[in-house]
Order: C-alpha cells, then structure tokens, then sequence
C-alpha cells in the first residue's frame, strides 16, 4: 500500500492521538503515506473529503502528540448507512480520488457497524477505542448464546443473553482492555477518593455517578478508590439489600461512599436514570441521572426520621449528595497504558491492511505468562447469529453482589490492567505544568488551530 486514510469516530478518548500516532510511526517506518479524515464519518460523505497529510516525507507532523487527550482529526457520530448503495460507491470513489488504497476507522462497536458498509468495496481495519472497555468478548463463542427473547431495558429492546459459562478465564478475554479505559478509571479514583474525605467529614452519604450505559467495568475499576459499594448495570439492584448494607456501614462509619454506572437498573430492568425518553444523536439514551433517581429511593426509605436521630436538624435530603464524574473521564493526558496500547494498537491497525485484512479489527490480548500481546479478529466475530454486536458486559463472576464489590477474578483483572498503568513520566507532567506561570501569560494553544491550516481537500 502506498496511501492508508485513518479517521476517529464516535465519542472522544483520552488515547485516540495516541492512536493516531503509533499508526503514523508505523507508516513512517514501510515508508507509507497516512492521511487523516476530518470529523470521522461525516468526513467521508463530505463530497469535499476535509484531510490532512500526517507524515509528509514520511515524517510525523508535529501537531500530531500522543500525550494529548482527544483527537486532532476531531470526531463525529454520524454514521453511514448500509442501505444507502449509491452513497457509499461515492464514499468509495472519493477515497480513491485521493488515492487512498486502504482505511484506519479508530472507534468501538458504532464504528465498526460505520466501517463494514464501505469494507464491502474497500479494505477497512478498526482501531479499537471506548473508555467504557465494552469492545470484544468474555470469551470467543459468547454471541452465539444470544437468543431471540427479548427484554426491555431502559427503553430499548436488546437481545436477551443467557448465561453461557458460571466462570471464565481471563485469558480467553477477546481484546483485554481498550484504549480510554484506564485513564477514565484513573479520574474516577481520583473523584472518589476526593469525594470520600467530604462524605466523612460532614458524615454524609456521597453517591457517585460514573460512565458505563451498559457496561460496569469503570465502576468496577473503581474499587482502587475503596468506595463502600460498587453498582454496575449488570447486575439488577436488590434495594432492600442495598437499604440494609448502607444502614450497616452509616453505623458504623458514619458516612458511605457509592459508586454507581449510569445504566444501573432495577429488578423489572429499567434503568434508574432514564426516566424521560430522550436520546442523543447516536440513538442512545440520554439519563436524567442514576445516582439522582438513587438518592430519592434512599431518602424515601431512610426518611428523614433516621439521620435526624444521629443529627439533630438533618433531613435525608441534606444527608444524601450525589455528584457526576460526567465527561471528564472521557477528556485530559492519557496515562502510560493507555498512551502505550493505543499506539501499538494504531500500528497494528496499519499492519492489517497492508497484510491484506479487511473488516478485521486489531485487539489487544493477555496471558499470565506473557503479559500484554497484539492481535486481530474478524469483525464478524463480534456479532451474533441475528447481525448485531453487544456491548461487552462484565461477566456475572466478576461482581460479589452480597458486598457489592469486585470478586477475585475480577480484582486479578483489574490488577493487571491497572497496578502499573500509570509512569513516573505522568506524575512528571503534571508536576511541571499543573502550575506553570507561563499559563498566567497565554491563552490555550488549541491544536485546531494549526490543523485548520493543514487541511486539504479535493478539487
């Protein structure tokens, strides 16, 4: 291949330059032009096709810096559809105009349902992204155990999935941890532990609303924060257990700290938070709020009768705080595993295409002997016997429900993810630009700026 394109789509990640550039170094390296797609898909259907020439004489342009969260390509939802042939034998044709001979798509499962229409008339690899960590499988055959029966599920149908194995081996784990995900866990420990010191001082009780629509695997990672109770969206919350476990530790330690996803549902399967039907532009529901709707269930059953006994003038409405980690989790530096994964990640992505792959995606697999390894899969692989691919899922073996805590295996999972996730070059960087005064004297430098001047498009 002379020319590969490479696009970011979807939500942004803190590890998506650094995608970018363990791609571009790759390139640099089989002397291979790379050319980034403005605004992901929408940049495709643009009939002016917006790009940027990212190693010109096989060198990286210096704009391009895996250190910085984000994406310089910047991102869209806008996806392409499948039924529409006549568009994507122009999206091909505008590819080739620019002589692009192959395609990096950098997303999760959106991306690839993104990606496959033009892989029908066009090489096409994913680069894998999500600070969700909800990209690949618990093990290879999981799709096939979808069945037909559906449920409802925060306003959404979705293809109920039975149970399939009781436990299962962390190696047999399809693509370990995506890119994002350990810098997300990272802000969300740092929330934790931070809102912890504020719960135990005025003897409150602190809930903490973190990323993960369908998908508990941030909230799990949370466990390096020590919150008292961890709830993810797999797992359908017992409420008089959950009533009886937070009484249990106000007792005892005057304060409780819960981590809840924002999916997080109750027995009947309606999530918490997604009280109004309203949706964003990727067809996803937009919560009013889980640790909202959870505070009002805990003050209804506490009462008001209850803290004003160990408080005097405390109403359960004062006594219950909620915050949301929100957004930024998905912004600011990736730390080292992410910087690391995402750039071997990219460069792999480029040693697909020219191996000849197409609807392949490159992934990142882990055995206790090894450590960290790259690999591929066929996108089709994801998906199951009906067409569709699911959110990876934190295996039910994963979560104590009694305790409300990461089981064993999970606690071996997050270990080796996370123990060394992040260098000493990242307590580095923010030592000597946290407080920079050099910051008092200038503005944000925004890398937009320079792209906008870089970017080309077809005649």
């Amino acid at each position: 291949m002379r020319r590969i394109g490479i696009l970011t789509a979807g939500g942004d990640t803190p590890a998506l330059n650094a995608t970018i550039f363990g791609a571009v170094e790759r390139a640099n390296q089989l002397k291979i032009e790379m050319v980034g797609i403005i605004r992901g898909f929408a940049g495709v259907l643009d009939e002016r096709l917006p790009h940027v020439r990212l190693n010109p004489l096989f060198s990286t342009i210096p704009e391009l810096n895996p250190g910085m969260g984000g994406t310089l390509l910047g991102a869209s939802r806008t996806y392409i559809d499948p039924e529409q042939s006549d568009v994507i034998a122009d999206v091909k044709f505008r590819l080739q105009e620019l002589g692009i001979d192959g395609l990096v798509c950098v997303g999760g499962d959106g991306t690839i349902n993104g990606m496959q229409p033009i892989s029908t008339l066009f090489p096409c690899v994913l680069a894998p992204k999500t600070i969700d960590n909800d990209l690949g499988l618990n093990y290879i055959d999981e799709p096939t155990e979808v069945t037909e029966e559906e449920s409802l599920l925060g306003g959404r149908r979705i293809a109920g999935r039975p149970l399939g194995r009781d436990t299962i081996d962390l190696e047999d784990i399809i693509n370990y941890a995506t890119p994002g995900y350990a810098t997300a866990v990272f802000v969300v420990v740092q929330g934790v532990e931070r809102i912890r010191t504020t719960a135990e001082s005025h003897r409150r009780i602190a809930i903490i609303e973190v990323m993960g629509r369908e998908s508990g695997f941030i909230a799990l990672g949370s466990a390096f924060g020590q919150p008292d109770i961890i709830l993810i969206p797999e797992v359908p919350l017992d409420l008089d257990h959950l009533e009886h476990r937070v009484a249990e530790l106000y007792e005892l330690q005057k304060h409780v700290v819960i981590v809840v996803g924002e999916g997080v549902c109750d027995q009947a399967g309606r999530q918490l938070g997604a009280a109004t039907k309203s949706y964003d532009p990727a067809g996803n529901i937009i919560f009013s709020g889980a640790a909202e709707e959870l505070k009002r269930i805990l003050c209804q059953r506490f009462g008001d009768e209850y803290f004003g006994k160990r408080r005097k003038h405390e109403s359960a409405e004062s006594a219950i705080f909620t915050r949301k980690v929100g957004h930024t989790q998905r912004g600011g530096c990736p730390i080292k595993f992410d910087r690391f994964h995402a750039a071997q990640l990219g460069g792999k992505s480029v040693d697909l295409l020219v191996d000849g792959h197409n609807n392949s995606i490159a992934t990142l697999q882990y055995t206790r002997e090894t450590g960290f390894r790259l690999g591929s899969l066929a996108a089709n692989k994801l998906r199951d016997q009906f067409g569709r691919i699911h959110p990876r899922r934190v295996h039910p073996c994963f979560y104590d429900g009694q305790r409300f805590q990461p089981s064993r295996i999970a606690k071996d999972y997050l270990r080796s993810v996370l123990t060394d996730a992040l260098g000493s070059e990242d307590v580095e960087l923010m030592r000597s630009t946290m407080f920079n005064p050099g910051k008092l004297a200038t503005r944000y430098q925004s890398v937009s700026i320079d792209i906008q001047r870089r970017i080309e498009v077809l005649k």
